[in-house]
């Protein structure tokens, strides 16, 4: 099952190793010095260095289901290990918390993680985005319009929760930390990015106009 994947690393080695040695070599030496944290969801199909065209050593990344990051006080600390990591260590300036359209995460939330009982530890993990989706409904959508509606809420309030976070909290502060949201729609290849301004995501290039 797993030959293509080592195929894969066969052709990763030929091609571009071969081409990359001494970029990945004097990565390897010196250390890594990423420009920004990313924090995405697990989904197969949402890749951040593809996305982004990163290079390796670029982004620091995160990646769970629904792009959830639990406040400070939960039991869950693997989240807040590599955000304290990425910002006190690293020094990482930037940190994006990215969402999907059609992110399965967050139409179980709306659908209702009750039925996922019988799978506990995603049933609590949800439990996270159970805000986000009661935000929306009050908007009165439906369908497509509150998934997606949804999707962005839900990435608005993780970059909430990262503000309980004192190293993040710090950052901000001193004016050496940014908080960035992000939905990546698949099917179009395009992201949207939270304009602060405006209250809205919008296109990039929107952004910057």
């Amino acid at each position: 099952m797993t030959k293509h994947l080592l195929s894969g690393h066969a052709h990763f080695r030929a091609e571009y190793f071969a081409g990359e040695a001494d970029f990945l070599r004097n990565l390897a030496s010196a250390g890594q010095k990423p420009s920004a944290l990313y924090i995405g969801c697990s989904d197969s199909r949402v890749v951040p260095e593809l996305l982004t065209s990163s290079r390796p050593g670029e982004l620091f990344v995160v990646r769970n289901i629904a792009n959830v990051i639990p406040v400070l006080e939960s039991a869950d600390s693997s989240v807040g290990a590599a955000v304290d990591y990425a910002v006190e260590k690293l020094g990482v300036p930037h940190i994006i918390v990215c969402g999907h359209d059609g992110c399965g995460g967050v139409k179980a939330a709306i659908e209702g993680i009750d039925q996922l009982t019988s799978l506990a530890s995603l049933h609590e993990w949800l439990q996270g985005v159970v805000p986000a989706v009661a935000t929306v409904r009050k908007l009165g959508l439906t369908g497509d319009e509150l998934t997606r509606a949804a999707v962005e809420e839900n990435v608005l309030t993780q970059m909430d929760n990262l503000i309980s976070f004192p190293s993040v909290a710090r950052g901000l502060a001193a004016g050496t930390l940014a908080l960035h949201g992000w939905v990546f729609d698949l099917a179009e290849g395009a992201l949207r990015v939270y304009d602060v301004d405006t209250q809205e995501f919008v296109t990039p290039q929107q952004l910057a106009s």
